[in-house]
This record gives structure tokens, C-alpha cells and sequence, in this order.
């Protein structure tokens, strides 16, 4: 999903994916407060503001 809030709250595991590839695997607790790719940091960024 795109849908950020939603994943956080309702996902047990969140997948980021890039190019057609797995960058991160974590928690959503995790992902959304440490994420540990650059990729995941940048998108994060971006959408978590907006």
C-alpha cells in the first residue's frame, strides 16, 4: 500500500521495496521511527511531512 497511516496501524511486518527489489523488512514501529535504508529514509521524508 501507499497508504502510510494505514500500514503503520495495521501491518505486522512493512516490506519497502525499490526498483523491484526488498531494501528493508522491519516492524512498523521500526521502520517508521529508524528506518535503516537511505531509500526508506528519503521517501520517508517526503510523505511523513505532507
Amino acid at each position: 500500500t501507499h497508504e502510510m497511516g494505514f500500514a503503520r496501524s495495521a501491518a505486522n511486518r512493512v516490506v519497502f521495496m525499490a526498483d523491484g527489489k526488498i531494501v528493508e523488512e522491519a516492524a512498523p514501529e521500526q521502520f517508521f521511527s529508524n528506518p535503516r535504508s537511505d531509500r526508506a529514509k528519503d521517501f520517508l521524508s517526503k510523505i511523513l511531512h505532507h
